[in-house]
């Protein structure tokens, strides 16, 4: 990287101009604040950043149902917003409104929460993933209807302590939108937004990055509406300051952004160098870090990508890749007295990955359909005689964050619905294809339910063709001819 003038950005006015006479401070350590950095924000810079942010989101925020809840109820908008941020976590928007609405109709309150059993949390969570959330919802409001008499925690730290799968984001979360305490907070949005407005280039998984990070986010929230400014943090990192192809001209504190100040710097450098008349006389300094060896800075060996622009914020590290686990799970069907398809399923351990779930026998390590069928009806004490059929019908594969599922997907047939009994004394029962829609069942097992749909659908259409085949090998003298009018009027 081309060495910069080093100049430090002090913020007067909303032009921030450059301060050229900072001194060099040590390196950043936690006690020693990182004064005089091009990562500290000024009280001038907090004041605009306050104003146009809530100005912007007053104006712009999406309509979401949970920001909807009235405020009369301080711990019915708590129990709300807990919800909401719980359902949220690696979750999209757009696929929490539907959860959360149901949710919020089948347990409008703590206590009808608390009432409830984990077979029906299970059921409401089924398709929204990390399903330990839904079982921490459930046993948080437990909790707090049983040793709290029904009222939240009223403070991040007492969120934090108290409830299960609560962690130092969704207590802030909980803290500042319900109970108007003055936090800030740090998720992913935040996170893009800050070290974008203050270079932050290190990356995001080491601990006193992301320290300063949440003293950023603590000394910007508006101490008059700190959840509606934490809420406009989040909301500008989800439709503005984005991942990827970030709106930086509609962005409302643009020219507090140091990242946005590099890119116009680089685009004027190159206007220079092609000779294009700049109409705009407002000199764009170029921004350096004077803190030598600064651990905030973006890395010696990671420079900045003019190409990449603000994107060059955050780094984030390396993803280990995933482990792949090869399973093959069986569709028993079965037919019951009433002639309906019945589909055997069984339930997973209570802790683990999707625990308590339900899905198709599963099982790892078998290769051949002698091998599935043998352990099968070991395990459900079937007799090998009573199914017939077993075939592969089709792969597919469901990714987890950490491991990603290769299922092959078998098939085989009762001609009666069968008593089941594990051997590991787990429960197993028998579900309707429409009973299977409303089961506790994870994606990748609703992924495997459609192989085998669309495996019936082919047969079908296969069965169809073939009658139609058949028809047509019938010879011209065999087949009725359809009569015409004159063949009335004939003398018989």
């Amino acid at each position: 990287m081309k060495k910069r003038k080093q100049v430090m950005m002090s913020s007067n006015d909303d032009n921030v101009k450059p301060n050229l006479k900072l001194k060099q401070n040590p390196p950043f350590q936690e006690d020693s604040g990182h004064s005089n950095s091009v990562h500290e924000i000024q009280e001038a810079e907090i004041q605009v950043a306050r104003k146009s942010l809530l100005s912007w989101y007053d104006q712009n925020k999406r309509d979401l149902p949970w920001r909807n809840i009235s405020s009369d109820n301080v711990n019915q908008k708590a129990y709300a917003v807990w919800v909401s941020e719980i359902m949220l976590q690696q979750t999209q928007v757009a696929t929490v409104i539907n959860y959360y609405n149901k949710w919020m109709q089948k347990w409008p309150t703590l206590e009808a929460l608390a009432a409830s059993n984990i077979e029906a949390i299970n059921e409401a969570w089924s398709g929204l993933g990390y399903y330990s959330r839904g079982r921490r919802l459930f046993e948080g409001a437990q909790k707090i209807v049983k040793e709290m008499s029904s009222l939240m925690p009223a403070t991040a730290a007492e969120l934090e302590k108290k409830l299960p799968g609560v962690g130092r984001y969704t207590a802030a979360a909980i803290a500042s939108i319900a109970f108007g305490e003055v936090t800030g907070l740090v998720d992913g949005n935040v996170i893009r937004v800050i070290t974008r407005l203050r270079l932050i280039g290190a990356s995001i998984n080491q601990q006193e990055v992301i320290e300063k990070i949440w003293s950023l986010a603590n000394q910007l929230v508006d101490p008059k509406r700190p959840g509606d400014f934490n809420q406009s943090m989040m909301e500008l990192g989800a439709v503005v300051c984005t991942p990827k192809t970030p709106s930086c001209g509609q962005c409302p504190v643009n020219k507090l952004c140091l990242a946005y100040k590099m890119v116009e710097f680089d685009k004027r450098n190159s206007a220079k160098r092609v000779c294009v008349k700049l109409e705009d006389n407002n000199s764009i300094p170029d921004i350096e870090c004077l803190i030598p060896n600064c651990n905030l800075c973006l890395p010696p060996d990671q420079p900045w990508d003019k190409e990449s622009g603000v994107q060059n914020f955050p780094r984030k590290p390396k993803k280990s890749a995933a482990k792949q686990v090869d399973l093959n799970v069986v569709i028993v069907s079965a037919t019951d007295t009433k002639q309906r398809q019945k589909f055997l399923i069984t339930q997973r351990p209570k802790k683990g990955l999707l625990a308590g779930l339900w899905e198709f026998p599963t099982n790892e390590g078998c290769d051949s359909a002698k091998e599935i069928l043998s352990q099968l009806c070991k395990k459900y004490d079937f007799q090998e005689e009573v199914l017939s059929g077993l075939h592969c019908i089709g792969e597919v594969t469901h990714l987890f964050s950490h491991v990603h599922h290769h299922y092959k997907v078998w098939s085989t047939s009762s001609s009666e619905e069968l008593d089941v009994a594990s051997q590991d004394s787990v429960p197993c029962k028998w579900l309707s294809e429409e009973e299977l829609t409303d089961a506790a069942m994870s994606t990748g097992m609703r992924k495997v339910f459609k192989v085998f749909k669309n495996d019936q659908l082919q047969s079908s259409n296969q069965k169809v063709r073939k009658r139609k085949s058949a028809g047509d090998d019938v010879p011209i003298s065999h087949k009725k001819t359809q009569a015409v009018i004159s063949d009335f009027f004939k003398r018989k």
